[in-house]
């Protein structure tokens, strides 16, 4: 991929799936096909909640969240008071649980959050958390079926709360063939350079912190 694909600038690189309403990297389609095709054998109706994500909207995510547009969250859950935090408190604490714009590996269409679209009730609104994955969670099915069947297809799980800064997330999925030699390629350099002309809150910590923001939360991630 080039620098505006992997940074998400460019959305060359995908393809719809149109049964899914997703786009996903060209060669992730086969894989994500054949592991909805198992997981619907076994009672499944496995669907992306989220894929592909472009640089604007991570972006909006990332600024709504350093303004306190957004809400932010220590890692028990507690609201957190943004305007009370420095750039430096403000920054770590979205990047528990958001990527910088340009980092995030949705931006290359190889990661994808699962839900089982059978076991969400009705007038329910997912949240994506660990607990509806844990025992008694709606997701807790799938969750431990994907522990079994992904690896098949290529998939796995890049943040589990191990190695990487990232807070556990089981319901994303990483397609490791594509998304491999993509985190090699997204360097600090190719971060700093698209961040340098974008209107980020943070800008200037988090360009004076690339390189260890960069090993933390893009290099670090929790191997299969």
């Amino acid at each position: 991929m080039n620098a505006a694909q992997l940074t998400g600038r460019s959305d060359t690189h995908l393809a719809e799936i149109p049964e899914l309403s997703a786009r996903v990297h060209v060669h992730a389609i086969t894989a994500l096909r054949g592991l909805r095709a198992l997981a619907k054998k076994a009672g499944f109706d496995l669907v992306p909640l989220s894929a592909f994500r472009d640089f604007g909207r991570q972006l909006a995510i990332w600024n709504g969240k350093y303004t306190g547009e957004r809400p932010l969250f220590a890692a028990n859950g507690e609201r957190l008071d943004v305007l009370g935090m420095t750039p430096s408190e403000r920054v770590a604490a979205i990047l528990r649980w958001s990527a910088l714009p340009g980092a995030s590996r949705h931006h290359w269409g190889t990661d994808v959050d699962l839900v089982d679209r059978n076991a969400i009730p009705e007038a329910y609104a997912v949240q994506l958390t660990p607990e509806e994955f844990s025992p008694g969670g709606p997701f807790a099915g799938l969750g431990a079926w994907l522990d079994e069947h992904a690896a098949r297809f290529g998939f796995f799980r890049p943040f589990r709360g191990l190695r990487s800064g990232v807070q556990a997330e089981p319901w994303h999925f990483s397609f490791a063939p594509v998304a491999e030699p993509a985190r090699r390629q997204l360097t600090p350099g190719v971060l700093h350079e698209t961040l340098a002309a974008t209107p980020l809150g943070g800008k200037e910590y988090v360009l004076a912190q690339i390189a260890e923001l960069h090993a933390r939360y893009v290099a670090r991630i929790d191997w299969p």
